[in-house]
C-alpha cells in the first residue's frame, strides 16, 4: 500500500473522528506521534493527513500550540461539507442552504440558456415536465423527484457553461434528498410543473431577463413551499415531543 493511500486512510479516519463528535469544533487533535501509533503508520503518513485537513481548513495548525478542529462553516472542502450537511451537523437548515446555492446559480443558468439553448435542450426540458407530470399523476415519489432534477440539469446544460452542471453535480445526493422531501407533498408537484413549464416558455423566447426572472420565481415558489410544507411540519413536530 502506498504512503499516500495510509494518509488517505488517516485523513478520513480524523475527518470521521470531527464528523461523529469526538474531536469537536476548536478541540486540539493529539500529536502526530500519538496519531501515527494509533494508526500503526509512519509520522510523515500523519502529517501529509494532517496537510489535507488544513488545505481544506478543517483543522488550524498552530506553531508550538498544536493542530486545533475548526467549525464545519469555516470548511472549503466540498465533500468534507457535504458529509457534515448529511449528518445534520455544521449545516443549520440544510434545506433552505440548498435553496440559497440554487437561487445563486438556477437564475444565472436559466439567463445563460435563454441565450444558448438548443432545440434539443427545449426538448429535452419539455419531454423531463412530460415525465413529472406522468410521475405525479402515478404518485410516484422517486419519479418526481428525478424527472425534476432532470429539467434542472437540462437548464445548466443549455447554459453553455460546463462548470455549472459540474459544481451542481457534487451536490448531487444532497440535492436528490432535499427534493423529496419537499416533493412529498402533490401541491409541491403541481407548483413545480406549472413553474417548469413557465421556465421553459422564457427560456424558448431567448430573452435571458425573462428566463432569470421566471426562475426567480420558481425558486421563490420553492422557499414558500419548503416554509409552508417542511418548517411547519417540522415545528408541528417539535411541539409534540
Amino acid at each position: 500500500m502506498s504512503r499516500q493511500t495510509l494518509a488517505d486512510t488517516v485523513f478520513a479516519s480524523l475527518l470521521e473522528s470531527i464528523l461523529s463528535g469526538d474531536l469537536q469544533p476548536r478541540a486540539s487533535l493529539p500529536a502526530e506521534a500519538e496519531l501515527a501509533k494509533t494508526a500503526d503508520v509512519s509520522r510523515l503518513t500523519v502529517r501529509e493527513a494532517l496537510k489535507t485537513l488544513q488545505a481544506q481548513n478543517i483543522v488550524t495548525v498552530r506553531r508550538g500550540l498544536g493542530t486545533f478542529v475548526n467549525p464545519p462553516e469555516e470548511w472549503t472542502g466540498l465533500e468534507a461539507i457535504l458529509r457534515a450537511a448529511a449528518r445534520g451537523s455544521g449545516v443549520d437548515e440544510v434545506g433552505l442552504k440548498i435553496l440559497e446555492v440554487r437561487r445563486i446559480m438556477e437564475t444565472g443558468a436559466a439567463e445563460l440558456a435563454a441565450r444558448h439553448a438548443t432545440p434539443e435542450h427545449l426538448a429535452a426540458m419539455d419531454k423531463a415536465i412530460a415525465d413529472l407530470e406522468a410521475a405525479h399523476e402515478a404518485g410516484d415519489l422517486d419519479a418526481v423527484t428525478l424527472a425534476d432534477l432532470a429539467f434542472h440539469n437540462v437548464v445548466f446544460r443549455a447554459s453553455a457553461n460546463p462548470f455549472l452542471p459540474a459544481l451542481l453535480g457534487q451536490l448531487g445526493q444532497l440535492l436528490y434528498v432535499t427534493r423529496r422531501e419537499t416533493s412529498a407533498f402533490p401541491e409541491v408537484q403541481v407548483h413545480a410543473l406549472e413553474h417548469h413549464r413557465l421556465v421553459l416558455a422564457a427560456i424558448s423566447t431567448g430573452d435571458p431577463e425573462k428566463a432569470r426572472m421566471a426562475m426567480t420565481d420558481h425558486i421563490n415558489q420553492t422557499y414558500d413551499d419548503y416554509a409552508r410544507f417542511i418548517k411547519a411540519q417540522e415545528s408541528t413536530t417539535g411541539d409534540e415531543s
